[in-house]
């Protein structure tokens, strides 16, 4: 496989602009072709010609990715079908892929074979290698395949050679995680496993010495080989569920912008690295940043302080959900909106670059009196690429119409970040949101702050124990409580969630609230937006 991902330090977020993950068309040739020059520029392997990457997409189309930032394609991937009896057995890089055209494609083949993985050298540092990890994965698992083979590259050997000795030894090092491979080390990570070390795959590869390492992933769905005990079997994810992590977080003093995302993107770094779709941030997680001020500032002013901060925390959680390849929901953050009121809004920020926001519609009598907010208007699903989610603030959980009125819309998971002071306060937030995912057959997750921030009105103490609730019924855990966290910590809880067993649940459970209810009777009628 060629695969090369150089340095580069571009904002992607900066301007704007989207970050997708989608099939590769054959309108797309001359920028994959332009990408591949900028990515093998001086490493002695040929870039990909325009008839190369023709063959490649007339072959197998639907095996061939792109990554693109709006009209950019910045990244690309390439796989076709093989045999056991070739994919399995040592092989050089121009007999696997037939000098680069991909024409050993077999529709009846097993495997995936990885050909190709190439990423612009200015988007390092966006996990645009792991989205396409990630798109090759999905596709060998809903065709069914035994899982994906390739031989992998080792950009470090040429420089360490002296001091390993041989390939072999550098090899057994990375494995090992004595040593570091840019290119191995990530694939290792990703659940692939050595076969061998192949000499002479690609000897146009100046910095691997020629050399390459055979690797095999194996889908989950599939039963393996009793001969492949070997292979780590804990910490993995089921193809057809959404992994949700919901943080805890401590409100401590800090001292600057920088210092309070750095604690925020440690708890991003965190989920994103046990694979999750989603980690969610409590409500009014930005009043930490009033802390920087010396003196206690008055209710008006606070808000004020607040609201200044708006772009900067919108622009950097931005930036964090694509860097790290996952959405975030970003608590909530006191926002003036245009027409000059002060709304309690909780920012969604998706990891292609997109923002949505939702506003808490029912302010706290607390809310009200301290700092002025008002209440917003509208209530709509936010549709993300593991499907349609709700986002209530706190209070909200507390009106069962506006879960239902999600839910109507196609709402399957509700996320409720929420703020509370003490247990009965919580427990209020608690009762209401374990109903919502009884009564609407959804999934709730909770987030709250715990710790305290002196000097910051209306924020003296917080009592949380956030947690990722289930109906109850067969389908899910006995207490409905998908998991939970200790009291009044700082930690994560992670879980996973499955869609399809919600609607077995609404379709054939033990009972069928949604399923259930009389429209002959009453309805719920939205007069917003």
């Amino acid at each position: 496989m060629k695969s090369k991902t150089s340095s580069g330090s571009k904002n992607l977020t900066a301007s704007g602009k989207v970050l997708r993950v989608r099939n590769a068309a054959l309108g797309d040739i001359p920028s994959i072709e332009a990408l591949s020059k900028r990515v093998y520029k001086g490493t002695g392997i040929d870039p990909y010609t325009r008839a190369e990457l023709r063959g490649q997409l007339n072959y197998f189309p639907e095996g061939k990715f792109v990554v693109t930032l709006d009209d950019d394609v910045v990244g690309y991937c390439a796989t076709f079908r093989i045999s056991s009896e070739i994919g399995l057995k040592p092989h050089t890089w121009e007999s696997i892929t037939a000098d680069g055209f991909g024409s050993r494609h077999d529709p009846q083949g097993e495997w995936l074979y990885g050909m190709e993985v190439c990423v612009d050298k200015e988007v390092r540092g966006y996990r645009i290698g792991q989205r396409l990890y990630n798109a090759r994965k999905k596709l060998c698992e809903s065709l069914g395949l035994k899982g994906i083979v390739f031989v992998g590259r080792l950009p470090g050997l040429s420089r360490r050679i002296r001091r390993y000795g041989s390939a072999d030894a550098y090899l057994d090092a990375v494995v090992n995680k004595t040593a570091r491979d840019p290119v191995l080390s990530f694939q290792l990570h990703n659940g692939f496993e050595v076969l061998s070390l192949v000499p002479g795959y690609l000897v146009t590869d100046l910095d691997s010495m020629g050399y390459g390492v055979h690797l095999v992933w194996r889908n989950p769905k599939i039963d393996s080989a009793a001969s492949d005990a070997h292979i780590k079997r804990y910490g993995g994810r089921q193809p057809d569920t959404v992994r949700v992590g919901t943080v805890q977080y401590m409100q401590r003093r800090v001292h600057s912008f920088s210092e309070f995302m750095s604690f925020v993107e440690y708890f991003v770094d965190v989920v994103a690295d046990y694979k999750a779709d989603f980690v969610v941030f409590p409500e009014l997680i930005t009043l930490q940043l009033l802390s920087i001020e010396d003196q206690e500032l008055t209710p008006i002013e606070s808000i004020e302080a607040l609201t200044k901060y708006t772009p900067r925390f919108k622009e950097a959680m931005q930036d964090l959900a694509v860097r790290y390849n996952i959405n975030i929901i970003g608590g909530s953050h006191p926002t003036r909106v245009p027409n000059g009121r002060v709304e309690n809004i909780s920012y969604v920020f998706h990891r292609d670059g997109r923002i949505d926001e939702q506003a808490k519609i029912h302010p706290t009598p607390n809310e009200v009196f301290w700092w002025n907010i008002e209440g917003g208007s509208d209530l709509n699903v936010i549709d993300t690429d593991c499907g349609p989610i709700g986002v209530l603030v706190c209070y909200d959980s507390e009106f069962p119409e506006l879960s239902r009125h999600l839910v109507n819309q196609g709402a399957e998971i509700l996320f409720v970040p929420f703020c509370t002071d003490e247990r009965q306060s919580y427990l209020r937030v608690r009762y209401c949101c374990q109903a919502r995912a009884v009564e609407n057959q959804i999934y709730v997750v909770m987030s709250g702050n715990v710790g305290n921030l002196p000097n910051v009105a209306n924020m003296d103490i917080q009592y949380a124990q956030s947690c990722i609730l289930t109906p109850c019924d067969f389908h899910f855990a006995r207490d409905g409580i998908a998991a939970d966290t200790t009291p009044n910590v700082e930690t994560v809880a992670i879980a996973d969630l499955r869609p399809e067993a919600l609607r077995i649940a609404r379709n054939s459970g033990t009972v069928q609230n949604l399923r259930d209810r009389r429209h002959d009777l009453y309805q719920m009628k939205w007069r917003g937006k």
